[in-house]
């Protein structure tokens, strides 16, 4: 499902989209983006990233689990946000969730610096989602923040930064890309003078 485009126009193009169904990657694709997050620049080579794939009626299991585990954390979502949260879930194909392994061995290399490289792959991840022709959205919702949810998934508060979650599949709706920001905004020069 490949689109024919120059990489820096996959670049320019690419966008967050939240609402995303079947069909998701094929297994090929799959390994192919999962590949391209092994390319994240990665201080001292610690590969600091952990993903767990959640796919097809597991992502409804694991979204019934989650939310017992708000509820029992006293952490609950509204009602509404939480029927909400249900029927997106419902159409997602594949969720990636994301942790940072801590190697608390490794005291030369700091703890941020592994979130970046972390955070790298995951930008890796999107870029390659979209090359191949699906949409993917990070989100930091769905108990990100709650240790019960991390743990739920075999990421453990002392050994891992929970960081979220990929959603990737098919757009539901066709969108265009945002209009950016000029980048001059956010860019000055320093000359020593």
């Amino acid at each position: 499902m490949t689109m024919p485009a120059a990489p820096i126009d996959f670049l320019l193009s690419r966008r967050s989209v939240k609402f995303v169904q079947e069909p998701g990657p094929s297994n090929e694709e799959l390994a192919r983006i999962l590949q391209a997050a092994m390319s994240a620049p990665d201080h001292g080579r610690l590969q600091p990233w952990r993903f767990k794939l959640i796919q097809g009626d597991a992502v409804g299991r694991f979204a019934e689990r989650m939310f017992a585990c708000l509820d029992e954390a006293g952490k609950p979502l509204p009602p509404e946000k939480a029927a909400n949260t249900r029927r997106w879930l419902e159409k997602v194909p594949l969720l990636i969730a994301v942790a940072c392994r801590l190697d608390h061995a490794n005291t030369k290399i700091p703890e941020h610096e592994r979130m970046l490289a972390t955070g790298a792959a995951v930008s890796n991840i999107l870029n390659a989602v979209h090359m191949e022709g699906y949409a993917a959205f990070w989100s930091t919702g769905m108990g990100t923040y709650v240790g019960e949810v991390a743990e739920l998934l075999g990421f453990d508060e002392l050994d891992y930064r929970f960081m979220g979650f990929v959603a990737v599949g098919t757009p539901v709706y066709d969108s265009p890309a945002p209009t950016r920001p000029d980048y001059r905004q956010f860019v000055s020069e320093w000359t020593g003078v």
